[in-house]
């Protein structure tokens, strides 16, 4: 089954780009998730992506991080097919994400939720490892230093040894950011880091998504249905009904798209 046309044709692709979707196509047998979706990332860009409920933003997130694969078209980044690798593949290329529903380790520490992110670039065999050989004790003592500062770039370093699921909504979202952090990413996908926030909590994690952006070098790309939010905090939002790309752009074009306005509110 071939997929429907989009509704919208993105523009020529940047060769800076970081990120790059060419006809991404995701069917789950008649239902296409996601429909002959393309667009480019640009580096250093927050990159909003948006659409009512059922619109293909969680599946889209899924393909670019190789938990499910397309059924058609390609993920390039830095210019090369990313589509067919496995999550860890991806993840050690410098992609790291966070889940709509939070994915901790609930029974293990918050430090240690940290540092077994980290181990995805350990340079140590298991052999090494296991007996406690060097260089494993150095590059462990490293690890857990360098998850005691990403904690306490979140605010809870104080609570390092407290059990994951101890932890308030709020805080578990900043654990997870803080574990993707570890990952050393060039790119972080953010699942709806709002969720459950109040307004004040809000505007503190938009500070926090500009400051890590700089601080670490990131290009971001997250999914948030408070829309205020994502107008506020994006250099550029793509739209999403679905499965279709229905505009693409700055805040302020998009915001007053005819076709957005009606996939919110419908027609008149």
């Amino acid at each position: 089954m071939p997929p429907v046309e989009p509704a919208y044709a993105s523009p020529e692709f940047d060769r800076g780009s970081t990120l790059e979707a060419k006809g991404l196509t995701r069917r789950f047998g008649g239902l296409i998730a996601v429909n002959n979706v393309s667009f480019a990332v640009k580096q250093g860009e927050i990159f909003g992506l948006i659409g009512p409920n059922g619109a293909g933003k969680t599946t889209l997130f899924n393909l670019v991080t190789g938990l499910i694969p397309p059924s058609s078209g390609q993920m390039l980044y830095g210019g090369a097919d990313i589509s067919r690798l496995r999550p860890h593949q991806i993840a050690t290329k410098g992609i790291a994400r966070t889940f709509q529903n939070i994915r901790l380790f609930g029974n293990l520490s918050a430090l240690e939720n940290v540092m077994i992110a980290q181990h995805v670039h350990n340079h140590s065999g298991v052999f090494t490892g296991v007996l406690g050989l060097p260089p494993a004790p150095q590059e462990e003592q490293q690890i857990r230093q360098t998850a005691m500062e990403l904690l306490d770039l979140v605010g809870l370093s104080d609570r390092a040894d407290e059990q994951a699921q101890n932890f308030a909504y709020g805080n578990q979202r900043r654990l997870e950011i803080a574990r993707a952090l570890a990952l050393k990413p060039q790119v972080l996908l953010l699942d709806e880091p709002a969720a459950g926030m109040n307004p004040n909590e809000k505007h503190q994690l938009s500070d926090f998504i500009r400051q890590i952006r700089n601080q670490f070098n990131l290009t971001v790309l997250l999914i948030e249905h408070h829309v205020p939010l994502v107008m506020g905090l994006c250099d550029r939002i793509a739209v999403l009904d679905f499965g279709q790309l229905i505009a693409l752009g700055e805040p302020a074009v998009v915001k007053n798209d005819p076709a957005v306005i009606e996939a919110y509110l419908g027609a008149e």
